[in-house]
């Protein structure tokens, strides 16, 4: 059975979207824009955002985003480094835009998280522990997390 010319151009733009996303994942503590992913796969930003969104059910910069709140909740669960050092070490460079955007997706405070975020995990196989902790896309985040407190 032979593939329909759309059908082929599907299946490539689905590859590219994919080599986006796993640069994503691999390069979240970098400077990345949709403008910069957008030239790697030789799309235009827009077409790039509307196809990463069907594909994946967000944007490319709202997946980058929670890639980096990711990341910074394990950091922070750790203890090891200050608010700050994670901020930036995901690739913020804001400390304010950090701290807004990780309290929209995870329901509290950095601060607050890495006080009481740890013992949230104690005891659970990291796999585990990776999926309760997972952030809420879309501002869904209930204020105060129960698996926190």
């Amino acid at each position: 059975m032979t593939k329909s010319p759309d059908q082929a151009q599907r299946l490539a733009d689905l590859a590219w979207l994919r080599r986006v996303k796993d640069r994503i994942d691999r390069e979240y503590d970098q400077p990345l824009d949709v403008e910069a992913l957008a030239v790697g796969v030789h799309m235009s930003a827009g077409h790039l955002s509307r196809q990463f969104k069907a594909a994946y059910g967000e944007s490319p910069y709202s997946y980058l985003m929670t890639r980096r709140i990711e990341r910074a909740m394990t950091l922070l669960r750790r203890g090891d480094l200050n608010v700050t050092e994670v901020c930036f070490t995901v690739g913020f460079s804001s400390l304010g835009t950090f701290s807004t955007r990780f309290t929209e997706l995870v329901g509290v405070p950095p601060s607050v998280y890495r006080e009481k975020g740890v013992r949230a995990t104690v005891g659970m196989p990291p796999c585990v522990a990776k999926q309760v902790t997972r952030p809420v896309r879309n501002k869904e985040a209930p204020r105060q997390r129960a698996a926190i407190g």
